[in-house]
């Protein structure tokens, strides 16, 4: 696997808040940068996106490409893994939420691609840490905007 980007946000909303808006990917076209549609191939017993497939549109990057999502029991984890993409050889992520207390949660997102395209480290590094910050930043407008 290639090297992970992390980054963390705290947001003023519970946990269960949190992962419901993370867990509502047929919705992420409303809010998430450059996804212009999301459908789901496969749930989990418990109604949960196990496989989605996403497509994405932003400026020069546009790709469809399917994820597999690992919900974890306690409601605090997602990862995913790529299943299937264009322009991605791998993709792994996770969102790690840390209840602060007084309804607040800092939210970890971790974040590894590999483009098929040969990409320097320094430059995928970037745009990693650039992918995240947006992502943090639209995912806690949402929730707090929720509220």
């Amino acid at each position: 696997m290639a090297e992970q980007s992390t980054q963390s946000i705290e947001i003023d909303a519970a946990p269960g808040d949190i992962m419901a808006v993370i867990g509502d990917l047929p919705a992420y076209p409303e809010w998430a940068k450059g996804v212009r549609e999301t459908e789901v191939l496969d749930t989990d017993d418990e109604g949960r996106a196990r496989e989605v497939r996403f497509t994405l549109d932003s400026g020069p990057v546009k790709d469809v490409y399917t994820l597999a999502y690992d919900w974890a029991d306690d409601g605090l984890s997602v990862s995913w893994h790529l299943v299937k993409g264009q322009m991605q050889k791998s993709q792994e992520g996770r969102y790690l939420l840390d209840p602060l207390g007084d309804g607040r949660t800092k939210v970890t997102y971790t974040l590894s691609v590999e483009l098929s395209l040969p990409m320097i480290g320094l430059l995928r590094r970037k745009a990693e840490k650039m992918i995240m910050d947006t992502a943090l930043k639209e995912l806690k407008r949402r929730v707090e905007g929720r509220s």
